[in-house]
C-alpha cells in the first residue's frame, strides 16, 4: 500500500478569490499548497481591462501571508465591448494568462458577460493570432433548456461552431460536467483542454437534493447524474494531456449560501489535494495525480513546471478539516466530502 507521494508542486487552473476582506481570509488555504492559480476576472465591477487586472493582481500580492511564493495568473473578463488591442498589449506584458467568457447570467457576477459572439470576434480573432486562451463557463443560459442539460447544448450550439469557424483558437472548457464534456474535450485536439473540479468528482445532483436542500453543495454548472461523476473521474484520473485541476473552488459567506436563493459555490482551497489523493487512489490512479495536478495545466499554457514540490502522506487516522474559514467577511464553510480522508499535505 502506497502510504506516501511527492509532486511537483501543483497549480489551480480556475481559482475564485474574491476581493477585499474575502480575498484577505481565503487566499491563504490556495497558497499553502499551490504555486499558481488562474485567478477568475467576475469581480464587482469585473476584471476588464489590463489596467484592472495589474491593480487586482496587486491587490492578490499584498494579502499574501508574508515569505509566501504564490504567483496569482490574471485573466480578463470579455465582455462585448473589451477592446482586441488592450487584450494583446496586457498577454504580451506577461500579465494576462487568458480571457473568460461568461455567457451573460450563467452564473456569479456573469450580467455583463457575452450575449452574442459575433460582437467580440474581432477580440477572438486577435486571441487566435497571438495564442492567448480563452477559457469558457460552457453553459447556455436560454430558460426553456433544462439546466442539467446546458452545458451539452452549449457544446453542440456554441462551443462546436465556434472551433469550426477559428480552429486557431486555443479553448479551455471549464469546470467540464458531463460525459459530453468529457468527451469532447478527448477528441478536441491540441488547441483544446478542459479543466475538473475536486468537487465533482465527489459529488451528484444526489447529494443537493436527495434528504434536503444541502446549499454547500449547490454550484455552477451543477452537479449531474451518477454517470457524469464516474465520467470525470475516467477522465481526470486517465492521465491524457488535456484535463487538468481547475477547483473553481468560490467562497460564500454563508449568510449569502445559506438563504432562499443562495449563492452558487463550493469552497474547496483547504482541502483539495487531500480529496484528490483519495479520489486518485480509489481509482487506482495515484501514479497518475502529478499528471493532473501538476503538469498538464502548465503544458498547454506554456509555462514551466513548478521547481518546488510537496508530498503528501497517508495516516492511519482520518484528517480532521476545519468546519469553516472565519474571514473579516464572514465565516465561509469548507467542502465537506461526506467520508473519512486519511491523506494529508505534509508541510
Amino acid at each position: 500500500m502506497v502510504q506516501h507521494i511527492t509532486l511537483t508542486r501543483p497549480d489551480d487552473w480556475h481559482l475564485h478569490l474574491r476581493d477585499g476582506a474575502m480575498l484577505k481570509g481565503v487566499l491563504p488555504e490556495t497558497a499553502r499548497h499551490f504555486a499558481r492559480a488562474l485567478i477568475m476576472p467576475n469581480l464587482v465591477p469585473p476584471v476588464v481591462t489590463s489596467a484592472d487586472a495589474a491593480a487586482y493582481r496587486d491587490r492578490i500580492l499584498r494579502a499574501l501571508p508574508e515569505g509566501s511564493t504564490f504567483a496569482p495568473l490574471m485573466t480578463l473578463y470579455l465582455t462585448e465591448g473589451t477592446d482586441p488591442q488592450d487584450v494583446a498589449a496586457a498577454h504580451a506584458s506577461g500579465l494576462v494568462k487568458a480571457v473568460k467568457l461568461y455567457p451573460a447570467g450563467a452564473t456569479t457576477n456573469s450580467h455583463a458577460g457575452v450575449r452574442n459572439l459575433d460582437s467580440v470576434r474581432a477580440v477572438l480573432e486577435k486571441m487566435a493570432e497571438i495564442g492567448l486562451p480563452l477559457c469558457t463557463h460552457g453553459e447556455v443560459t436560454t430558460a426553456e433548456v433544462d439546466i442539467f442539460d446546458r452545458e451539452a447544448v452549449f457544446i453542440d450550439t456554441v462551443l462546436d461552431p465556434l472551433r469550426r469557424s477559428l480552429p486557431e483558437l486555443r479553448i479551455v472548457m471549464e469546470h467540464i460536467t458531463t460525459e459530453q464534456g468529457v468527451d469532447y474535450a478527448r477528441e478536441g485536439g491540441e488547441n483544446l483542454a478542459a479543466t475538473i473540479t475536486t468537487h465533482h468528482l465527489i459529488i451528484n445532483r444526489n447529494h443537493i437534493l436527495a434528504g434536503g436542500i444541502k446549499p454547500h453543495y449547490y454550484c455552477l454548472p451543477v452537479a449531474k447524474r451518477e454517470k457524469h461523476r464516474l465520467a470525470l473521474r475516467a477522465a481526470a484520473t486517465s492521465g491524457l494531456p488535456m484535463y487538468f485541476l481547475g477547483t473553481d473552488s468560490a467562497p460564500h459567506v454563508d449568510a449569502l449560501k445559506e438563504q432562499a436563493c443562495g449563492c452558487a459555490g463550493c469552497f474547496t482551497a483547504t482541502n483539495t489535494m487531500a480529496l484528490l489523493a483519495h479520489v486518485f487512489e480509489e481509482e487506482g490512479k495515484l501514479s497518475n495525480l502529478e499528471t493532473f495536478t501538476s503538469l498538464n495545466g502548465p503544458a498547454f499554457y506554456c509555462l514551466p513546471l513548478n521547481e518546488a514540490r510537496i508530498t503528501l502522506v497517508k495516516h492511519e487516522l482520518a484528517q480532521t478539516f476545519p468546519e469553516k474559514i472565519l474571514t473579516e467577511a464572514g465565516p465561509v464553510t469548507v467542502f465537506n466530502p461526506g467520508f473519512p480522508v486519511h491523506w494529508h499535505v505534509d508541510a
